[in-house]
């Protein structure tokens, strides 16, 4: 028997809270169900998670703050932001604070799940995925560094070493923009191409040391990296 996935579940309305556990429980998860922020950090550093599903609106402590604090003292364990919220700044801040997905309410379970493996199996990948160079950098991808010549590393963000991965692994081709979306995102609406774009910008400025590389935007495709 396969062993069950550990996973940590901050949603402050009960019945939703209970009605996510229990279906989660029938597909070999084992949750644990906390109704608010602090609970669940607590939690997180005695239970030790694969993965996070964290309601943004919470009492004590909401989903947002409680990210904080998680990336504060572990930078890879998967978060996906469940929230009733739609605004693009509300996205593109749950994915600036480390947030690895966000799914938003009302949502099928059949979703969550896919979503939860899908962020499962890209943790997977990156632990054993080798170090890359491009230019006059060294990018390690397991642990999220990228380092220009002797000077110190610079620490990513979940998503910014993903998104650059892809990028290294496509170099000199457009990488696909909706493929790319769906990959990382899990959909390839407004708010995600919003978000990607931010993510887009924040990895130009961390390569700009070497004038060779260029992530170009090549309109109503995608983005192509080059050195």
């Amino acid at each position: 028997m396969a062993e069950k996935i550990r996973l940590l579940l901050a949603e402050d309305e009960a019945a939703l809270g209970q009605i996510i556990k229990e279906s989660l429980e029938t597909r070999d998860f084992e949750v644990i169900l906390c109704e608010n922020g602090e609970k669940a950090f607590d939690k997180f550093q005695s239970e030790q998670p694969e993965i996070l599903v964290l309601d943004v609106m919470m009492p004590k402590k909401d989903g947002f703050t409680l990210a904080k604090d998680i990336r504060a003292i572990d930078d890879s364990v998967p978060i996906i932001f469940l929230t009733a919220k739609s605004q693009t700044s509300d996205v593109v801040e749950g994915f600036s604070i480390g947030g690895n997905d966000y799914l938003k309410k009302p949502f099928s379970m059949e979703e969550l799940i896919v979503r939860i493996h899908n962020l499962l199996n890209r943790t997977r990948v990156q632990k054993t995925a080798e170090s890359l160079v491009i230019g006059n950098y060294t990018f390690d991808f397991p642990k999220q560094q990228l380092q220009y010549e002797d000077e110190e590393s610079v620490q990513l963000t979940h998503r910014e070493a993903h998104l650059l991965f892809h990028l290294i692994k496509n170099k000199n081709q457009v990488l696909d923009r909706s493929l790319i979306l769906n990959k990382l995102w899990g959909t390839d609406d407004f708010f995600s191409a919003r978000s990607m774009d931010v993510f887009i910008t924040k990895l130009r400025k961390k390569l700009k040391k070497d004038e060779s590389i260029q992530i170009i935007n090549v309109r109503g495709f995608g983005y192509k990296l080059t050195d």
